[in-house]
This record gives structure tokens, sequence and C-alpha cells, in this order.
């Protein structure tokens, strides 16, 4: 049964925002009492969070899809929708969360580092939200916004000091086991170790964790064997030790060879040339052992390797190696730079910058582009005549219709807001003025009736607007 996982593909999907309420309040003497819709809730977002007591990602191999609760509508008096709730997704400490392209998006290291990696969609504005001087009574709300849907891949890397490199049956998993309080698992034959192990070490003032990382063998940054699996897990670690097996069984390996050959993969790996090494020659309890670490010694010291004889078994050479291994471990720790203090940067937007494009496709349609026009589309109520004149007004006050007549839009066209997949698609008709002065009863947009004379619509419109007005002059006179 797997017990660790240290990759898996997540599926997440934060929660969509509540529809707004359009209400008119009513009360005895007052049936038009002005509108007081309010505002849905704010959708949940999913977060990534690190927790020291989490080590493995195990939860969400088994269950990859996860979802924040979506946010409440908004009701009459003015009451808003609650909020959905945040889901907070807790990881182990090191862990990577990419795109699917393989993108880093965040690297979560320390307890309580958060990421979110899905926004809630936003709550729908009421109708008392979107009353105005010039829009007393609007008969209608924006919809809730979608939530944020992502395809993310979280890869855990080991947060310690010290990674213990080498073949298989080297004697990493032994070594750990006596320098530190780890229990791993110890047998007599390769691949005894399937998943990284960590050790706490105590060496005079310095303490340190230290990395038992599976036995790497020829093509392991290829992906051989465990290969890829673990080496991930090598590149936090600020010093490498090489554990090299003394009494080898296989008579085609030495302990030089074994140490060109991890050096290799390492290399082919990238990005842990500047990690300083140390060199351990186990198993020198073996009579045999002793005697090929003394012969080797000398060429590992030429190559400038500072080298320890140890065995873990007879627990000889421990304590100088955990004291040389602490000493480098403090020398990395006082290189890395101190944290600077946190800086606020301002980016101020481009004078000519208006927030959307408008390109001219290939099949002769104008598709735009933009935060605010394509969450203004996903807001509208399109079976709502004044919520379309809405936006609009919105689309029209942007620029948006001035930037289609520059790029040579014509009535007719088609203009398409949003991506491919999920774009609202409509044919252009410029309109010579939008504004709130262009409504007229709730629900209705003159902008949609049958065309009439300018002047007639303007005597219409402010008829209208009188006979209004004359009716509330009517209900205060109560």
């Amino acid at each position: 049964m797997t017990t660790f996982v240290d990759r898996v593909e997540l599926h997440v999907a934060a929660g969509n925002g509540g529809h707004g309420c359009a209400s008119v309040h009513r009360e005895k003497f007052k049936p038009l009492g002005g509108p007081d819709g309010g505002n849905g809730g704010r959708g949940g977002d999913v977060i990534l969070t690190v927790d020291q007591s989490v080590t493995t990602l195990l939860e969400y191999h088994h269950s990859p899809h996860r979802k924040a609760t979506n946010g409440k509508p908004g009701e009459g008096g003015f009451r808003s929708g609650k909020d959905g709730q945040d889901l907070v997704l807790t990881v182990p400490d090191g862990t990577v969360v990419l795109d699917k392209a393989g993108n880093v998006l965040a690297d979560l290291v320390g307890h309580g580092t958060s990421y979110i990696a899905a926004q809630g969609g936003r709550g729908g504005l009421g109708n008392a939200a979107l009353a105005s001087a010039r829009r007393k009574a609007p008969g209608f709300a924006l919809l809730g916004v979608p939530g944020d849907l992502q395809d993310i891949v979280l890869e855990l890397k080991t947060v310690a000091d010290v990674a213990l490199v080498g073949y298989p049956s080297a004697g990493k998993s032994s070594l750990i086991s006596v320098l530190s309080a780890a229990k791993p698992k110890i047998a007599d034959y390769p691949f005894t170790t399937l998943v990284p192990n960590l050790g706490v070490v105590t060496a005079g003032s310095t303490v340190y964790t230290i990395a038992d990382v599976p036995g790497l063998i020829p093509g392991a940054s290829q992906g051989k064997g465990l290969g890829l699996e673990f080496l991930r897990h090598v590149e936090r670690c600020s010093v490498l030790v090489h554990v090299l097996d003394t009494a080898t069984l296989e008579s085609e390996r030495d302990p030089v060879s074994d140490l060109d050959i991890i050096e290799e993969e390492l290399k082919q790996y990238g990005g842990l040339g500047d990690r300083p090494r140390i060199v351990v020659l186990n198993k020198i309890d073996v009579p045999d052992g002793r005697d090929l670490a003394e012969m080797v010694r000398p060429d590992l010291e030429a190559r400038g390797y500072r080298v320890f004889e140890v065995s873990a078994v007879a627990h000889l050479g421990l304590k100088e190696l955990s004291y040389a291994v602490a000493d480098l471990v403090a020398t990395a720790r006082a290189a890395k730079p101190t944290e600077e203090a946190t800086r606020i940067v301002i980016r101020p937007k481009a004078v000519d910058d208006a927030g959307f494009t408008v390109v001219r496709e290939d099949d002769g349609l104008f598709r735009v582009r933009g935060e605010k026009p394509e969450r203004w589309v996903r807001q509208t109520d399109f079976n709502n005549d004044e919520a379309v004149g809405y936006l609009a007004d919105r689309l029209n006050r942007l620029g948006v219709e001035e930037k289609l007549m520059k790029a040579g839009a014509r009535s007719g066209d088609g203009v398409a807001i949003g991506p491919e997949d999920n774009a609202v698609v409509f044919d252009w008709e410029p309109s010579v003025m939008a504004g709130a002065e262009m409504l007229g009863r709730r629900g209705e947009d003159h902008r949609f009736e049958g065309a009439r004379p300018a002047a007639q619509r303007r005597r219409d419109r402010q008829a209208e607007r009188d006979e209004v007005e004359q009716e509330f002059d009517d209900f205060d006179a109560f």
C-alpha cells in the first residue's frame, strides 16, 4: 500500500459568487419604497498552507478533486448573501506548486506559508447598490462571478540541511539511524529505502536535519530506478554526503567508481555543483572494508574531498563525521543572505493602458479581451433588457466602442468578448448615446424597442420621468 507520495496532480475549484438581488421595498402607504436588493456573497478561495505536521501528499493522491463553497445570493431588505467558506489544504514544508506546463507558481517553505491556488468569484451587486441619481430604481442585479478552476501539480522537495547519497545498500539508512533518532527500514538487500527519511542531529551548538535519499544507480537522472522520483529531494540540501560501500560483494564495483557514477548523475540532474561534499567510507568494521578504505582514501583526498572512515554498526568515526558536517552546515547558513525588509513596489498603470485589447481575427471577427469587460459579461443577465443596456453603458464608458471603431468595425460586424472557448458573440451596432438617461420603465431599455424618431423618444422619456416623479410626490404627501 502506498504510504508516501511526493507528487500529485490536484484539481481545485473556488466557490462561485452569489447573485445580487433585484428587489423593491414595499410597505403600507409606500408600495414603491425604492430598491432594497442585497449583494451576493463572495465565493470561497482554495488556499494551500504549509503545516509542519504533514509529511506527505498522500491525502491528495486519493482525493485529487477539491472545491470551496459558493457565496449565497443576496435578498431583499438590504440583506447581503453570506460569503463562501475558504477551503484550506495543508501541505508539507517544501511543497512546490506548478501549472500543467511545469511553470513554478509558488514555492512553499516555512510553517504557515500560504498560496491561493484558486480565487473565489465576486458576488453580484444588488439593485440597491446599482441605484444612482440617474438610475433611481434599477430593475436588475448583477450575477455572481464563477470561481477559478485550476489544474495544478504539487511536488514535495524535502527541506533538510544534509543529504546522504549513494548506491543502494551503501549503509545510508544505518548511518542516519545512529546519527539521529530516525528509525528507517534496514535490510541486506537493495532498495530497502523507498521514501526519504529525515533525522535531526545535534553536534555541539549546531542542530541540523539530515535526509536519507533512496539509493541512486546509473541513469537515475533520466528516471532509471528510483531516479527522478527522489533526486528532487536533494535540491534544498546545503551539504551532500557521499556514502560509499567498502564491503560490497559486487566485483565490478569499488568506492571510487561508485563516487564517479553518483557525481555524474548529480551533474546530469543539474543545479548541485556548488554544494560542499563529504565522502564517507562506510563498513570499515569488515576487515576487507577497512583495507579497501585505506587503499582508496589517498586518491579521494587528492581530488579535494574530506574523507571519513566510519562504521554505522560498530559506531566508529561517527562523532568526527557529525561535527565536520555541522561545521559545513553552519558555514552554509552564515553565507545565506539575511532577509531584507519587505518592499512595496508600486507599478502605476501606463496612461495609455485601457485595460483591454481589441483584435481583428482572420475570419473578420473582432475579439475584445480584458479583465473588466470579460467580468462584466459574466455578471450580466441577458434575459433582462435593462441589464444588457447597463452592460452597454459600461463598455461604452470604458472605451470599447471607440476602440472598435478605430479597429475598423462596421455596423453588423461580429464582436466577441472573452476567450474562444467561453465568449459572448453579438452583431455590433454602434450607438449614438449611452447612459442612464436612455432607460425607461424598470426592466426595459428603449434601445431594444422599435425605432422611433429621436424627438419622439425624448418626449416619451420626459413624460415617463414626470409621471414617476409625480407618483413619488403623491406618496410622500401621505
